[in-house]
C-alpha cells in the first residue's frame, strides 16, 4: 500500500489550495477543470514563458519553463522564468495576469519554486518576484521562514486530501465569483444543503 507521505505534489496545487481547498480537490483529486476569462488570461500570460529555452541579457542567464523539484518535500513543477546572475544568485520569477498586488496563493507557488531550486542547486534562494502582466511590473517577494513553513504545511494538507479521496467543503464566498469551477462546484447549492442539515439538527436537539 502506498504511503501518503510519498505522494508527489504539483507546485500548482499549492496555489490552488491556498486560494480554495475545494478548487484544489476538484482539479487534483477529481481531474476537473473549466476555462473562464481569468484562466484564459492566465494561459495567455504563460504562453510568453511556456517554451523551454534560455537567453543571456546583460550577463544574466534567463531560463524559461524550467522543470523544478524537491525530493525532501516531494514537490514537482515548472518555474516560468529563472534568472542566474553573474554573482551566483538565483532569482525565480512567476508570471501572473492582473495588476500588481500581493496574493498569498501566488507567493506560496514562488516560495515552493525557490525551495526546489535551493535543493537542486545547493545554494540559497532568498527572494524572487511575481511579474504582473497587466501592470507590467514586478513585485519582489522575500522567501521568509513563515512562507517556507506554509509550503510544507500546505503540501501535507494536500497529501492528506488525496489520501482520503474526499473533497473539501465549498467556501461560498467572494472567491467563487472568479472561479472557473463554480458550475462544477455548485457552492450555493451545497452550502444551502449544509444549512438545512444544521437547521434540522438544531430543531431536534433538546438542548437548543
Amino acid at each position: 500500500m502506498a504511503n501518503p507521505a510519498d505522494e508527489v505534489v504539483a507546485l500548482s496545487a499549492l496555489q490552488h489550495w491556498i486560494y480554495c481547498p475545494r478548487q484544489c480537490g476538484l482539479i487534483h483529486l477529481e481531474q476537473a477543470f473549466e476555462d473562464n476569462i481569468h484562466t484564459a488570461r492566465g494561459q495567455a500570460v504563460h504562453h510568453l514563458v511556456d517554451t523551454p529555452g534560455y537567453e543571456i541579457k546583460s550577463g544574466v542567464r534567463v531560463e524559461r519553463a524550467l522543470p523544478v523539484w524537491c525530493d525532501r518535500l516531494n514537490l514537482i513543477g515548472k518555474a516560468d522564468l529563472v534568472e542566474f546572475h553573474p554573482d551566483g544568485s538565483v532569482y525565480p520569477v512567476e508570471f501572473k495576469h492582473g495588476a500588481k498586488r500581493q496574493k498569498l496563493h501566488d507567493d506560496i507557488q514562488l516560495a515552493a519554486q525557490a525551495i526546489c531550486l535551493e535543493e537542486m542547486l545547493n545554494r540559497p534562494v532568498p527572494k524572487g518576484a511575481i511579474f504582473h502582466a497587466t501592470s507590467h511590473r514586478r513585485r519582489e517577494v522575500s522567501i521568509t521562514p513563515e512562507l517556507r513553513q506554509l509550503v510544507e504545511e500546505t503540501a501535507d494538507a494536500i497529501r492528506a486530501m488525496l489520501a482520503s479521496g474526499k473533497l473539501p467543503p465549498p467556501v461560498n464566498d467572494a472567491r467563487c465569483k472568479e472561479c472557473s469551477l463554480k458550475d462544477i462546484c455548485q457552492p450555493e447549492a451545497l452550502a444551502g444543503q449544509s444549512k438545512q442539515h444544521q437547521q434540522r439538527q438544531d430543531l431536534f436537539n433538546p438542548e437548543k
